[in-house]
C-alpha cells in the first residue's frame, strides 16, 4: 500500500485549516495548550456577551412595552430610564464583547477574508455589524432622546408636544422590534452552521416581516395617550 507523503497540513480541507503555522500540529505540548486555552476563554466570553446582550434587548423589550401601557408621568419616566438602564448596562457591554471575542476567534481560526467562504459565518458577521450599527444610531440614540424629552416633561409637569412626536415615530420602533429577531436569527446561523445563503435570506426576510407587523400591531394594541402626572387623591 503506497504511503501518502503530502504534508498533513495539506491533506487538511480549506474549511479545517486555520492559520497553517500554528496549529497545534507544529507546536509544542505547552504551546498547544495554550492555544486551546485560549481559544476556549474566547468562546466563554463569546457566550458571556451573548447572554449580556440578549438579556439586555428583553429587559429594553419589557420596559418599552410597560412605557406604553401606563398613563402616570412618572411611572412613564422610570419606564424609559429603565430601558436606558437596560442598554447602557447590558446590550452596549456585551455587544462590545461579542464583537471583541467574535473578531479574535474569526482572525485565530479562518485568517483573514477567509470566512467569506462559509455562508454561516459571513451571515453571521454580515448581520451583528447591522445590528452594531443600527442599535447605536438610531435605536439608543431614539432612546437617549425620549428620556431627554421625558426629563423635560417631567419639569413641566406633563407630556410636551415634542415627547408625543417622538413616541410615535415609525423608523425607531421598527428597529427596536427588529432586535431580538435578528438576534435571533444571528444564533440560528452559529447552531445550525448552513453550506448555503438560504437559511440567511430566509431568516432576514422572516426577521423584517415580524420587525413590519410588531410596529403595526403594538401602537394599535396600546394606542398613545399622553401620560399625566398622578394627581393626589
Amino acid at each position: 500500500m503506497p504511503i501518502n507523503t503530502t504534508p498533513i497540513s495539506r491533506q487538511m480541507p480549506n474549511s479545517r485549516r486555520k492559520l497553517e503555522w500554528n496549529s497545534p500540529i507544529f507546536l509544542s505540548i505547552e504551546e498547544a495548550h495554550t492555544v486551546a486555552m485560549t481559544y476556549s476563554l474566547l468562546r466563554f466570553a463569546h457566550l458571556v456577551g451573548l447572554m449580556l446582550m440578549g438579556a439586555g434587548l428583553i429587559g429594553v423589550w419589557m420596559s418599552d412595552l410597560r412605557s406604553r401601557k401606563v398613563r402616570d408621568l412618572a411611572l412613564f419616566a422610570e419606564a424609559v430610564r429603565n430601558i436606558a438602564v437596560f442598554y447602557d448596562g447590558l446590550v452596549v457591554p456585551g455587544a462590545v464583547i461579542l464583537f471583541v471575542s467574535g473578531a479574535w476567534m474569526t482572525a485565530e481560526t479562518w485568517g483573514g477574508w477567509g470566512f467569506m467562504q462559509h455562508p454561516w459565518l459571513a451571515g453571521m458577521i454580515l448581520l451583528f455589524v447591522i445590528e452594531f450599527v443600527e442599535g447605536n444610531t438610531v435605536t439608543r440614540l431614539y432612546f437617549m432622546r425620549l428620556r431627554r424629552l421625558t426629563i423635560e416633561a417631567l419639569a413641566q409637569g406633563a407630556a410636551t408636544p415634542e415627547l408625543s412626536r417622538a413616541r410615535q415615530e415609525q423608523v425607531p420602533t421598527f428597529t427596536h422590534f427588529l432586535d431580538i429577531p435578528m438576534l435571533l436569527l444571528i444564533v440560528s446561523l452559529g447552531a445550525i452552521r448552513p453550506a448555503t445563503w438560504t437559511q440567511f435570506i430566509i431568516g432576514t426576510v422572516c426577521a423584517l416581516a415580524v420587525a413590519a407587523a410588531l410596529t403595526m400591531w403594538i401602537p394599535r394594541l396600546y394606542p398613545w395617550v399622553p401620560p399625566t402626572p398622578d394627581k393626589p387623591g
